[in-house]
Order: C-alpha cells, then sequence, then structure tokens
C-alpha cells in the first residue's frame, strides 16, 4: 500500500513527535540549555496533543487509526507531557548532560503511539522496540548512581529475552497462517486454531506479559522501579504499559485464536495471580518505588479482565480503567519526583522520608493522599470508577473466579495504601514545620500535581464526561 497525503495527516500526531525530536536534537547541538529543550519537548507534545483530535480515521500501512488507536495516543502525549513537566524540575540539580534525556523520551512517545495503532505485526515489533530502546537510556541515566546503572541493565537483559520470545510467536503464527496483518491472520483462522498457533499466541502472550510485570513474569518490576530515575519511572509505570496494554487487547479483538478455551483458562489464571501476587508482595515494601512497582503489577492483573472478556464492553472499560489509573499513578509518582533530584545520589523513595509529610509540606501531603485513596478504589475517587468498570465486566461475563481475586486484592491493597497514608501524617518529635519554600506551588510541576489530584476528585464525582468519551471512541 502506497502512503498519500490522507495518511500523512492521519499520522500528522506521530510525526509532529519525531520532527520534535529532530528538532530537540538540533538544538542540543547548537546550544545547550536545559530549560529550551524541556520546553521544545513540551510544545511539541502539546501541539501534537492539540491536533490529535483532528485527524480523520483511517488505515495508513501497517496501522489502524481508530477509535482505540485515538484514545490511547491521547492518554500517552498526557502522560508523557506531564512526565517533561515533572522531569525539569528533577534534572535541574543533576550534575551532567541534561538535555538528551528529553530526546530519549521523545523517541519513545514515538513508539508508544506507534505501537497503539499497530495492526500488523512488524509494526508492533518495530514500534515495541522504538518505545523499549530509550527507556533503557532513560533508567540508567542517572549512571553515576549505581542503582539507576542496576536497573537499566535488568530491564535491557529482560527486555531482550522477552523480545525473543514475541518475535518466536510472530514467526509461529506467521508459519501456520502466512499473514503479517491482523486482519489476515484473523481471516486464515476460520476454523479451531491448532497447537502452533496456540503456542505462537501464549509465547507473544509470554513476550508483552513482561512488559506488563504479569505474574510470573513481574521479578524485574520492583528492582527497576526503585532504581531507575523517578521521571523514568513514571514513563515506564504509565505510557510504557498503558502502550502495551493497548497492543495486547488489540491483538485479542482481532486474532480468534485467545478466544480458545486453554488461553482463556490461561490468561484468567495468571490474572488471579497477578491480582494477589502483586498486592501480597507490596504489603512490607519500605520503598515508596517499590510499593508502587507492586502495586502496578496488581493494577494491571485488575486490567487482565478485560482481555479474558475480548468484546466490546472490555474495550470501554479498558479506557475508563486506564484514565483512573494513569491520573492517579502520574499523581503518586510526581509527589516522589518533586521530593527527589539525582544531585543527592538516591530518589525520596523510603518511607521514613514522607513520615510527617503533612507537617513539612501539607500540599503535597494532600496531593499524596488523594492518589493513594484512588489507587485503593476508595469511593469519590477516579480509582473507584475504574474498580467499579473492571468489576461490573466481570460479573456481566461470569468471570467469578476474577471477581473474587479483584475483591481480595483490594482488600489486602487497602492495608499497605492505609500505612502510607498514616506514615504522612505521623509527627516527630523536635522536628521543624512547615519548611517547604513558599513558592513550590507556583512551580509548574506543583501547579500540574495540583490539577492531576483535583481531576482524580472531579471523575470520581462526575465521571460522565469521561466515560461519554470513551463511549464515544469505537475501533475502526
Amino acid at each position: 500500500m502506497m502512503l498519500t497525503a490522507a495518511h500523512l495527516l492521519t499520522l500528522m500526531p506521530l510525526i509532529i513527535v519525531g520532527a520534535t525530536a529532530v528538532v530537540a536534537m538540533l538544538a542540543i547541538a547548537w546550544q545547550r540549555r536545559h530549560g529550551l529543550t524541556a520546553v521544545l519537548s513540551g510544545a511539541g507534545l502539546l501541539l501534537a496533543l492539540v491536533v490529535l483530535p483532528l485527524v480523520p480515521r483511517g488505515a495508513p500501512p501497517l496501522m489502524a487509526v481508530d477509535g482505540l488507536a485515538l484514545m490511547a495516543g491521547t492518554l500517552v502525549l498526557v502522560s508523557a507531557l506531564v512526565t517533561v513537566i515533572l522531569s525539569h524540575h528533577y534534572l535541574t540539580g543533576y550534575i551532567g548532560p541534561k538535555e538528551e534525556f528529553y530526546l530519549l523520551l521523545l523517541c519513545a512517545t514515538a513508539g508508544a503511539l506507534g505501537l497503539v495503532a499497530s495492526d500488523h505485526l512488524a509494526m508492533l515489533f518495530i514500534s515495541l522496540e522504538l518505545l523499549s530502546m530509550p527507556l533503557y537510556g532513560m533508567l540508567a541515566y542517572s549512571f553515576r548512581a549505581e542503582k539507576s546503572l542496576e536497573a537499566g541493565i535488568k530491564y535491557l537483559v529482560l527486555s531482550a529475552a522477552a523480545t525473543a520470545f514475541l518475535l518466536f510467536g510472530m514467526a509461529l503464527i506467521y508459519a501456520r497462517t502466512g499473514f503479517l496483518d491482523l486482519n489476515g491472520v484473523a481471516t486464515a483462522l476460520t476454523g479451531n486454531a491448532d497447537i502452533w498457533m496456540l503456542a505462537g499466541a501464549a509465547l507473544m502472550l509470554v513476550g508483552l506479559g513482561f512488559k506488563l510485570s504479569v505474574v510470573p513474569f513481574h521479578l524485574w518490576t520492583p528492582d527497576v522501579y526503585q532504581g531507575g530515575p523517578a521521571p523514568a519511572t513514571i514513563f515506564l509505570a504509565t505510557v510504557s504499559k498503558l502502550a502495551v496494554f493497548v497492543v495486547l487487547l488489540r491483538l485479542v479483538l482481532a486474532a480468534p485464536v485467545f478466544h480458545s478455551e486453554w488461553l482463556q483458562t490461561l490468561i484468567t489464571a495468571l490474572a488471579v495471580l497477578t491480582m494477589l501476587g502483586g498486592n501480597l508482595l507490596a504489603l512490607f515494601q519500605a520503598n515508596l518505588k517499590r510499593l508502587l512497582g507492586y502495586s502496578s503489577i496488581a493494577h494491571f492483573g485488575y486490567l487482565l479482565v478485560a482481555i479474558v472478556a475480548g468484546n466490546a464492553l472490555a474495550t470501554e472499560t479498558t479506557g475508563v480503567y486506564l484514565v483512573t489509573y494513569l491520573v492517579t499513578t502520574l499523581t503518586a509518582f510526581g509527589v516522589v519526583t518533586l521530593l527527589s533530584s539525582p544531585f543527592g545520589g538516591e530518589d525520596a523513595d523510603g518511607l521514613p522520608v514522607y513520615r510527617g509529610l503533612f507537617w513539612r509540606r501539607p500540599y503535597l501531603a494532600a496531593v499524596m493522599t488523594v492518589s493513594f485513596l484512588s489507587l485503593a478504589g476508595i469511593p469519590l475517587t477516579a480509582g473507584f470508577i475504574g474498580k467499579f468498570y473492571v468489576i461490573a465486566l466481570g460479573v456481566a461475563e461470569s468471570r467469578w473466579w476474577l471477581v473474587g481475586g479483584i475483591v481480595a486484592g483490594s482488600a489486602i491493597g487497602l492495608y499497605y495504601y492505609l500505612r502510607v497514608m498514616v506514615t504522612l501524617y505521623l509527627p516527630e518529635p523536635g522536628m521543624r514545620r512547615r519548611d517547604v519554600s513558599n513558592d513550590w506551588g507556583s512551580r509548574l510541576g506543583g501547579i500540574t500535581l495540583m490539577a492531576l489530584a483535583v481531576t482524580i476528585l472531579v471523575l470520581g464525582i462526575y465521571p460522565a464526561p469521561m466515560i461519554d468519551w470513551v463511549q464515544g471512541l469505537s475501533i475502526g
């Protein structure tokens, strides 16, 4: 298929992000200015976000720009833009080149935009690698800190192993069907899938399951979350996982092999293990970034209910849950980022750092409290709406094991979320009161976090606009 002018219009957000990366690279080569590079990156992402709703739906080569791609693309760009804003504060104290971090972030964002619109296994692989490779550099960016370099190397090695599983699965599917595009694969599989197709689908599930931290492919998550710089961890927890989950949902909706009874049982078992495993492992964590890493494992275990269902309601559930998860996760990690700086060598991730935070930085403590209430799924927060949708989908599909896993996992999670919130309000003898600078709220990072916290409450109280937006986007 030839690339036409209409296709270029459809791909305009992706082109803008790629062009922004080129402009940022040229600006860095001309003169190193941290603020200028951050502004250029943010402006490019904002322009792509503004253009995205205006692009016509279409089918460029190897891609499908439909409602699911537009919804996921919007969430990717918003998450990347928030990451850029928080990165500027974080990198201000970094000793060494700062500007290349934004270049890596823009390239990874372009990969995520391609991944959520992938309609071809070749495009899926190329976009996934374009997303993953910059992440290796982002995670190891504070290479003078031993844990940061370790995080980058661990993610590199284990991600390469997962990619091998993914490619082997694609090869088996291609050998069985002779097609790499999802429509061709679906057409070739009119009958029951044989052992080779099931093996190929299972291997692809392993490769993508690693990126989503599905149990038992989750062992890298706490170490990478703890060791990576806070902005890189934000990007990994939001943009990367969002893009991979959307492409997995697209595969399930398009390829009949994922609806086989054997694979459905396997995914159900993985979902229950992920829900319970993520929450149980987070119970006694004393490191906040590790705790949030295990929490993200559990949340994507809840989202696997949509993969098991694999119907139109699953798309709506995925959209609603991803919106609530992203807003909440950006808020929680945003507080960690504002309290951290690579100048000291380590992020502010130990729970003792947060003891009595309310008495020192009351606004940050309030923001973190709202985010953890949402993670726990407490009513009147966005997290409750997401949990409600997932449970409703499980009940509608009569997946009682999954519903039980969600309820049990949420009950376990409530303990460690409340433990962190209580820590925020525990005073220490002789501690200083309100030692925060008076102008933190006027900083762009602080304003962004306050806006995210308000969004969490608004979505929890009045979710109708969000639900209408998700329902209005259907797969083409």
